[in-house]
């Protein structure tokens, strides 16, 4: 069983506001690398995470969102596939985390209407 690992760009875009892009499988074994990533956020009250490049996410990826959550003022997740958000709906973390109203298809983010 191979295990793709998991990228994380770290792009500073304002004061108090930075952006993480994931690329891979947010899983049980990469699951720690984005909380490690997200302690060394010292002082960001705004952290955008950019889950376009993320083909996997499990319920240990679902905890490090909420252990991120925690250990900063605000969290904003974008290019989430229709698969992560019916997962963020059925668990009840949609209430939670604040969802931007984009859809990844095939590596493209699509901004819903409606």
């Amino acid at each position: 069983m191979s295990h793709q690992l998991l990228t994380i760009e770290v792009t500073r875009l304002a004061a108090g506001h930075v952006r993480l892009r994931l690329t891979g499988e947010l899983d049980y074994g990469t699951a720690p690398e984005l909380v490690a990533a997200a302690a060394e956020l010292h002082g960001e009250q705004h952290v955008t995470i950019d889950l376009a490049g993320v083909g996997l996410c499990d319920s240990s990826g679902l905890s490090a969102l909420l252990v991120v959550r925690r250990g900063v003022g605000a969290i904003r997740l974008t290019g989430v596939s229709a698969r992560l958000q019916q997962m963020l709906d059925r668990t009840g973390l949609t209430e939670l985390l604040a969802v931007e109203n984009t859809v990844a298809v095939d590596g493209a983010n699509l901004r819903a209407l409606g």
